[in-house]
Order: C-alpha cells, then sequence, then structure tokens
C-alpha cells in the first residue's frame, strides 16, 4: 500500500518519477532497436491479451468451481466447519470482484494521459486494469490450487510460471503502448495487497 501511494502521488503531482517512467515507456515502445527485438510486437500483444477479463476470468472461475466441487463431498456436513470450506473459492470471486471496484475510481481521478501508441489520444490508464485482472485472478486461481498440490516442488513451479506469466503481461501492455510502466507497477502493488488478504483468510479458513 505504501508503495501503491508513492506511485499515485508521484503520477497526480507530476513528480520525478512519473517523468522517468515516461521516458522509459517511449524508449519501451519504441517500433525498432534491441528491445523491440527482445520482444516483438506480435508477442507483446499475446502476453497483453492474457490481461483481459475474457482470458483471465474464465481461469479463476475454472478453478473457484473445480475447488467447489472438490470440497463440496468434503463439506456435506452440517455446521461452522461445512460453511467454511465454501470460504476459499467465494473469497477468491470477492478478491476479483474487487479488481474493477478500486481500479475504475483511480482510473477516473487520476486521469492520467496514455503513451505513444493506438491508445494515445485517451486518458484513464493509471493503474492498469488488465495488469490488475492477470495478477489477481492467476494469483487468486494459484492459492486455490496450492493446498490440493502433495509436491513442494510443484507448487513452486506453478509460483514461478504465475509470477513470470504476469511479468509477460506487464512487459506487453508497455511494449505495445497501452500503459505507462509505472501504470503497471502501481496495478501489481494494488493486487498484492488483494492477493495478500486473500491469503489470510485462506490460511485462517484452513486451520
Amino acid at each position: 500500500m505504501v508503495l501503491f501511494a508513492l506511485c499515485t502521488w508521484q503520477v497526480a503531482a507530476h513528480g520525478p518519477l512519473r517523468s522517468l517512467d515516461e521516458r522509459l515507456g517511449r524508449a519501451l515502445t519504441a517500433p525498432s532497436g534491441p528491445r523491440a527485438a527482445l520482444l516483438p510486437s506480435p508477442a507483446a500483444e499475446f502476453f497483453a491479451d492474457l490481461g483481459n477479463m475474457t482470458v483471465a476470468l474464465p481461469v479463476l472461475a475454472a478453478v473457484v468451481g473445480w475447488v467447489a466441487w472438490r470440497e463440496r463431498g468434503a463439506g456435506a456436513g452440517a455446521g461452522a466447519g461445512a460453511a467454511r470450506r465454501w470460504l476459499p473459492p467465494l473469497a477468491a470471486a470477492v478478491a476479483m470482484a474487487a479488481v474493477p471496484a478500486l481500479v475504475a475510481p483511480a482510473k477516473a481521478l487520476i486521469d492520467r494521459p496514455g503513451p505513444p501508441g493506438p491508445l494515445a489520444d485517451g486518458s484513464g490508464f493509471y493503474p492498469s486494469g488488465h495488469a490488475a485482472t492477470a495478477a489477481v485472478a492467476y494469483g487468486a486461481a494459484l492459492l486455490l490450487l496450492c493446498p490440493y498440490l502433495e509436491h513442494r516442488a510443484l507448487r513452486r513451479v506453478l509460483v514461478a510460471v504465475v509470477a513470470l506469466l504476469n511479468l509477460a503481461v506487464g512487459a506487453g501492455l508497455v511494449r505495445r503502448g497501452y500503459h505507462w510502466p509505472l501504470d503497471v507497477v502501481a496495478s501489481w502493488c494494488l493486487s498484492g495487497c488483494l492477493l495478500g488478504a486473500l491469503w489470510l483468510v485462506l490460511r485462517r479458513t484452513r486451520r
């Protein structure tokens, strides 16, 4: 939250961090050069699309449905224990619903212009809704699945995959000119708070 507040203050006040961010963003969206070769536009577009609601939300919905189905038999009995088994998928759904509820007002309040690119004439780019959607959807799915993965090595691989996936989404959004770098970083900070709260709920429930 402190990092998110710092980023928001710098963007809203046109501080030095915003100036640095915009210089970096223009360099990363350059159509040619070594950075373009490192992440070509088609690959960047593919990764950016992984932050769309139409892609990320079905992934989380599938995991939520599977966990709810898995717990259905275990929670067949009445009582508080059975009710708590339904809390993890419900908490994940609430975390996902909180993304637009938090991002949309921030976008309207900051009203940041877009970087050079296909959306340059628009405004309301801070923070990135796509980056937050990807981080919370894939992160919440990971938190729900981890208790069912018996092998620690498999859990570590899945954590690494989700982390790399979100880095790729952020890189794609910046490379294609859909967001400034700081838009993405701020969304990761906000998503970290939501996922941290979800993790606390899940840990207490499973105890």
